[in-house]
């Protein structure tokens, strides 16, 4: 099987201060929406992932998370609001 990625385009895409604020909430909602999966999944907090007994390490509040993990969640936000843009939606405060 060969894939390969082909994200939108997103370079063109500059956000305002004010978005750049926005993803940053919502990457703590990314994060909670995950939490409270894994949560009903039967996960429980870790000092390790494992599989097996279901415990996690990630499972804790978005402030508590180590750096790198937080970074992947505002990427996912980031890219998000990017593509959001790049398909010519716009991101208003109401």
């Amino acid at each position: 099987m060969s894939y390969t990625p082909n994200p939108i385009d997103t370079s063109h895409v500059e956000l305002s201060e004010e978005i750049l604020e926005l993803t940053e909430l919502l990457a703590r909602n990314t994060h909670d929406v995950y939490v409270q999966q894994r949560l009903s999944e039967g996960w429980t907090y870790g000092p390790r992932r494992d599989d097996e007994t279901k415990r996690n390490p990630t499972l804790v509040p978005y402030e508590d998370l180590p750096e790198e993990e937080k970074e992947y969640d505002r990427r996912t936000a980031l890219e998000t609001l990017k593509a959001l843009l790049a398909l010519g939606y716009r991101v208003a405060r109401p």
